[in-house]
């Protein structure tokens, strides 16, 4: 998908810079609520008395809720325009903070989850339709790569902030000062909204998208449904690194809770300065979907390396970052690839689709790599992360079969 601007609106290098950087601030806001629960779980657990089951019900119910609703975010994007339904988007995550700094109950917790979830199900479908609409496409690349970064900050900082208040003044405390960070962003969004201003929407015949074509059209693609598997695919590899990684490596190579943590450190910073790396890859590029296979091939061969317990403690630091590096590496090349998939006019509803993948590989992965801890494989646990970054080379791969296809017939 390719999108045209006027004359007067030709991007240029400030005006794109400035694009990428308030979507990558909103969008590490969304990556930030991904965690403020997990975060307070050792306070939650004995003030409400709960299992871990129960608390982990509640990141899964988080992500359904989620998932739903990006793929319905994405048509709600194209009908009305992205920055109204990402201002809408941010606003909830705040007051879904609120309600859970003053809940008195698991029902109320569970409200509070579910509020979350509908806020955070719009940052993708109106992210990526905004930096496709108003960043040029020499850069766009880059822009993809900023937004991959900023996730990964918001992932990293939200323990350390979360437990840092919860534990110096309160759990209620750590969630109102949470609040604080969407409102924030909200008006510092709302202060530059011309330069996030969506297209004029165009009316259509009802049944009908903006194009022309049917609304549900899309849906037809194959593309689009092996980018939903790609992403539900890596997803689920993700829910195990972010969930049981560090655990796992505690018990495979008997390195201290500190160390494990160092190691899932390392895969988070590393990921970041892949994603850096991978959009001047993806940038210099034309086939995206090779660039997603070779470095998918590479963290899966290194997963099925630490799985082998062949490398001291500190080898298995080495070998998290590098899984980090190179998966970070295949991010921007990922979201071309979605983007060149994309038809014109549909990119909200693509991104909805395609990103609930996400969502749902999150709240699956961690109960399936959950099932093999309890089961003492901690061996296991990266063979099947191997596994699952392998499979994903082969959707990677459809799908820019498909896209060159269907570039070839319309040309």
């Amino acid at each position: 998908m390719i999108t045209t601007h006027s004359a007067s609106e030709i991007p240029t290098l400030r005006s794109d810079a400035r694009v990428i950087g308030l979507v990558g601030l909103a969008h590490g806001v969304s990556h930030f609520y991904h965690l403020i629960l997990a975060a307070l779980f050792v306070w939650l657990k004995p003030a409400f008395g709960l299992s871990y089951a129960e608390l982990g019900l509640l990141m899964t119910v988080f992500f359904i809720i989620s998932g739903v609703g990006q793929a319905l975010a994405g048509f709600v994007v194209d009908r009305f325009g992205a920055r109204a339904v990402l201002f809408s988007g941010i606003f909830l995550l705040g007051v879904s903070a609120l309600a859970l700094s003053t809940a008195h109950s698991y029902a109320a917790l569970m409200l509070g989850a579910m509020l979350a979830g509908m806020g955070n199900s719009v940052f993708h479908p109106a992210d990526y339709t905004i930096l496709n609409q108003r960043v040029s496409a020499a850069r766009v690349a880059y822009g993809f790569s900023v937004h991959g970064i900023s996730g990964n900050i918001g992932w990293a900082l939200a323990p350390l902030f979360m437990t840092y208040v919860a534990t110096h003044y309160d759990w209620r405390v750590a969630l109102q000062c949470a609040a604080v960070l969407p409102f924030g962003v909200l008006l510092i969004l709302f202060l530059n909204r011309h330069a996030i201003r969506p297209e004029p929407v165009k009316k259509a015949a009802p049944g009908q998208a903006a194009g022309g074509e049917g609304t549900l059209d899309f849906l037809r693609l194959p593309a689009v449904w092996m980018c939903f598997a790609f992403f539900l695919i890596t997803a689920i590899a993700l829910g195990g690194i972010q969930s049981f990684a560090s655990v796992a490596l505690v018990k495979l190579y008997g390195m201290s809770l500190a160390l494990a943590t160092s190691a899932y450190t390392a895969y988070m910073l590393a990921s970041a300065v892949g994603m850096l790396a991978g959009g001047v890859v993806g940038a210099r590029s034309k086939q995206p979907d090779r660039n997603v296979a070779i470095a998918f091939s590479a963290a899966a061969l290194l997963a099925v390396l630490l799985a082998m317990a062949v490398v001291p403690a500190w080898g298995a630091v080495v070998l998290m970052g590098a899984i980090g590096l190179t998966s970070g590496v295949a991010g921007p090349s990922r979201d071309l690839m979605i983007r060149a998939a994309a038809p014109k006019n549909a990119t909200g509803r693509v991104y909805g689709v395609v990103y609930s993948g996400l969502d749902s590989g999150l709240a699956v992965g961690p109960l399936f790599f959950g099932a093999l801890m309890d089961g003492d494989h901690p061996a296991m646990l990266f063979v099947f992360i191997g596994l699952f970054q392998a499979l994903a080379i082969a959707t990677a791969v459809g799908v820019g079969g498909k896209t060159r296809a269907a570039a070839l017939q319309k040309a």
